[in-house]
């Protein structure tokens, strides 16, 4: 059910009862990996709750059709590979407010037209450009397979759930219905500050709105700099979702013995989560 803060709230499991496994069935306080008590988590959404990899496979397979034809089809990879790297930092520039969205993006296409041997887009060519990149991008959309039975079972616990994006709301919402995540509240976008991670106030606006302390709050992530990290900064429990084959490189950081060092908690995937979760 919806608090009044918004936030996904999960009934407690009754006394005695077991949940199926790897999920805690409890009437108490929820532990988090030992540490502390535990009343709220927060997940961001691409590439955590949404496999956004795989969208953005489909846009640029769109885009490469188009806009990139003269590639053979064994390069095609390399066109995926580049975008979700961002050397130049394009779209971290867009979350520190320092350009717009469609600004990122246009950089970002002229990035791949000059990388593959294409002439830079013009302003209207670009126009086309993201209308073809935008089309396949929302027909890709689709929750990882893990998504909705983690969310269902931290729910269960009597813990709070909402997201925490550095995309906007407007973006994001439609996203979460789609890809039938849309009982999870979107509390805190790019649009909601007017900047996003890894400022600690994004954290602390997340959990004002979830209704936790932060303290008592865990963010769960897939980049390791920008959320995890960030959340752990902001004083807040961290985990970083380093799921097998999807790094990025680039201006990301994907270390996990770092990770480990820094106090996060590293995962190969959601359905990981509630093995940190202990009665307490």
């Amino acid at each position: 059910m919806a608090s009044s803060t918004g936030a996904l709230a999960g009934a407690a499991v009754a006394t005695g009862e077991r949940a199926p496994e790897s999920v805690l069935a409890t009437t108490g306080q929820v532990v988090f990996d030992g540490r502390g008590a535990l009343d709220g988590v927060l997940f961001d959404i691409d590439d955590t709750l949404v496999n956004t990899r795989a969208a953005f496979g489909a846009a640029m397979d769109g885009i490469a059709r188009v806009y990139l034809s003269h590639l053979p089809e064994d390069r095609l990879g390399e066109v995926l590979a580049l975008w979700r790297r961002d050397p130049d930092g394009h779209y971290r520039a867009y979350t520190r407010g320092e350009i717009s969205l469609e600004e990122q993006r246009r950089l970002r296409a002229n990035q791949l037209q000059t990388a593959f041997g294409a002439e830079p887009l013009t302003e209207d060519e670009f126009v086309a450009w993201d209308e073809v990149f935008e089309a396949s991008y929302r027909a890709g959309w689709v929750a990882h397979e893990d998504a909705l039975e983690t969310v269902a079972a931290v729910s269960s616990l009597g813990l709070r759930v909402g997201a925490l994006s550095n995309a906007t709301t407007e973006h994001q919402l439609p996203k979460l219905e789609a890809t039938g995540l849309g009982h999870v509240p979107m509390l805190v976008g790019l649009d909601t500050l007017g900047f996003g991670k890894p400022d600690p106030r994004v954290f602390l606006e997340a959990c004002t709105r979830l209704g936790t302390d932060p303290s008592r709050t865990l963010y769960v992530g897939d980049e390791l700099d920008l959320d995890a990290r960030a959340a752990v900064r902001a004083g807040l429990y961290g985990a970083w979702l380093d799921r097998p084959g999807t790094r990025r490189g680039g201006v990301h950081q994907e270390d996990p013995a770092a990770a480990s060092a820094d106090g996060v908690v590293v995962l190969a995937g959601l359905d990981q989560l509630t093995g940190y979760l202990t009665e307490g």
